[in-house]
């Protein structure tokens, strides 16, 4: 797990712990005010109260105690990991214990995270504290994104590393040529080796530019952009396999691009910027 996901563990445990308190006091409430009082004694002559039939009521429906909420579709919390698209023993270079611990742990991890994060803002009201509603937004962010990416990560795997395509083209018109292209992304890499982010080719739907972006996070992105192709440069992509050499992993990473996937997810961007300016 991740420092994100350490972080959201302790914080939910901590809210756990609160609300167990709050409601273990609500129970003792309950269960002081359910405790029959002692009956006073009967005067002489007096007919006894447990004599008296009382008046024939309705009694309330049940309940169970708990708030109802109302439905949220956008926050369902309803999401699952996507399985790896390829298989992990094939890949060259990367390791299956590597790319299945990516999957099983950071992946799917961020996925559960995404899941718990967006149950406790459904529960937010006009009363919830402002500064607990921004530390959930930004978690979400967190995990929303990495979802994203991990899945275009994992999709841009599986390949022999030729570029072909539409996008082959579109690289070498952008920057000169397309080899003058990977230099610029293996340097973005490079430059977070040993460190934490992504590096992601995207193409940008106001201009329909290509572009080369490296984040320091899961939450640092560009506005309109929509990625290409994506590369994990967090130490858990690589580590097991690698260790701190991360211009291996670099290396090995390339030789496993599905371009295929990357020209298509190309064709797509150019229809959605289409769409975007209204063309």
């Amino acid at each position: 797990m991740s420092e994100d996901d350490d972080w959201l563990e302790a914080a939910f445990t901590r809210r756990e712990c609160l609300t167990t308190l709050a409601l273990g006091g609500a129970a003792l409430a309950v269960g002081c005010a359910a405790s029959p009082m002692p009956a006073p004694e009967t005067a002489r002559g007096a007919v006894p109260t447990s004599t008296i039939t009382p008046p024939q009521t309705t009694p309330p429906p049940a309940t169970t105690g708990a708030e109802t909420m109302p439905s949220s579709p956008a926050l369902a919390a309803n999401h699952t990991a996507v399985p790896l698209p390829f298989d992990a023993t094939k890949l060259h270079g990367l390791s299956e214990k590597l790319i299945v611990s990516h999957h099983d742990n950071n992946y799917a991890g961020a996925v559960k995270n995404l899941n718990r994060t967006e149950q406790e803002l459904a529960k937010i009201t006009a009363d919830t504290p402002p500064f607990l509603v921004a530390a959930l937004r930004d978690r979400e962010l967190t995990f929303r994104n990495s979802k994203t990416l991990h899945e275009a990560y994992f999709s841009n795997l599986g390949g022999d590393g030729k570029r072909a395509g539409a996008i082959d083209k579109a690289l070498a018109e952008a920057y000169g040529t397309s080899s003058r292209w990977e230099d610029q992304f293996r340097a973005t890499c490079a430059g977070l080796g040993g460190g934490s982010g992504w590096v992601m080719l995207q193409y940008e739907l106001d201009t329909s530019a290509l572009r080369t972006v490296g984040s320091g996070n899961h939450t640092q992105t560009q506005a309109t952009s929509v990625p290409l192709l994506v590369m994990d440069m967090y130490e858990h992509a690589y580590h097991i396999d690698f260790g701190a050499a991360a211009a291996r992993y670099i290396d090995a990473f390339f030789a496993n691009v599905k371009w295929e996937e990357v020209d298509a997810r190309y064709a797509r961007a150019q229809r959605a910027a289409a769409a975007w300016n209204g063309k």
